[in-house]
């Protein structure tokens, strides 16, 4: 008998916040063998009926669902228990419940986290900005900054920079390679916008550079694998990032979404205090 389950998500919008509660969920169990059936942009009874059709030939199928449309979610709903299929919808009780709360009634507008609002511009200005401001490209305007990123190699500054700026967050990294590293302006002005230091404990560096080397087929670099260079390198930073009192996270064992969460933290306090 066939173990796996058939996990079929199904929004009408991009999917995106189902995969995420999806990964939150199975993250709860440490033994579950599955297979993703993704469905995204949903809004019509005929599309549900194929996708039951499909899941129908499936053995332990369980279905997640993100519909605002109380007709179509409903539909959906109905006809998985004709089917006898476990169907659950994310949103639904939410949606209810804010609406008693707020005393309005809700859009039931599918996408509509998705509307080209002031918001949206300001989140892609804030990613453009970001991809020209990486690796310590143009430091000149980090004072336009919302946060800048400090740190020696593989500190995971780059995902980090794009994680934050996907929040809509305007974020600058650079290297620090030697003392001479850090730009003029912020030596001068370390608390010219929310400066945070990532750091790592050197084996965890060794680890991650040596794979780097190994995938790009470098093997001259070998000052970049050192673990004694590694260790100068990690303690400078650290020496940095006191000396210029800016907060230091390490990322030895830290996502990026949890080191981006501590970042933000820190970036709003900082905003309270320059108040």
């Amino acid at each position: 008998m066939n173990d796996t389950y058939q996990i079929y998500l199904i929004s009408d919008s991009t999917g995106e916040t189902l995969d995420r509660i999806f990964l939150a969920l199975k993250a709860q169990f440490k033994n579950i063998d599955y297979k993703i059936h993704s469905y995204s942009f949903t809004r019509t009874q005929n599309q549900i009926l194929k996708i039951l059709s499909d899941a129908e030939k499936n053995e332990k199928v369980v279905i997640l669902y993100t519909i605002v449309d109380n007709n179509l979610a409903k539909f959906l709903a109905n006809r998985s228990s004709e089917k006898k299929i476990p169907c659950f919808g994310i949103l639904g009780n939410l949606i209810l419940s804010f609406s008693k709360l707020l005393n309005q009634q809700a859009s039931h507008e599918p996408s509509a986290q998705h509307k080209l609002n002031d918001q949206y511009y300001e989140r892609i200005e804030a990613i453009q900005f970001t991809m020209n401001h990486d690796d310590g490209n143009l430091v000149k305007d980090v004072k336009l900054a919302d946060i800048i990123l400090l740190g020696v190699s593989r500190t995971s500054k780059t995902p980090t920079s794009i994680y934050l700026a996907n929040k809509g967050f305007k974020t600058s990294n650079i290297p620090l390679v030697n003392k001479n590293s850090l730009p003029k302006v912020l030596r001068d002005n370390p608390k010219i916008c929310c400066v945070v230091g990532l750091n790592a404990e050197p084996e965890r560096l060794y680890d991650l550079r040596k794979n780097r080397m190994n995938s790009i087929k470098d093997n001259e670099n070998k000052t970049y694998i050192n673990i004694d260079q590694i260790r100068k390198e990690t303690e400078e930073a650290k020496n940095t990032f006191k000396k210029y009192e800016w907060p230091i996270i390490d990322v030895s064992r830290k996502s990026v979404e949890e080191t981006a969460a501590s970042i933000i933290k820190i970036y709003e306090i900082f905003k309270q205090n320059v108040k």
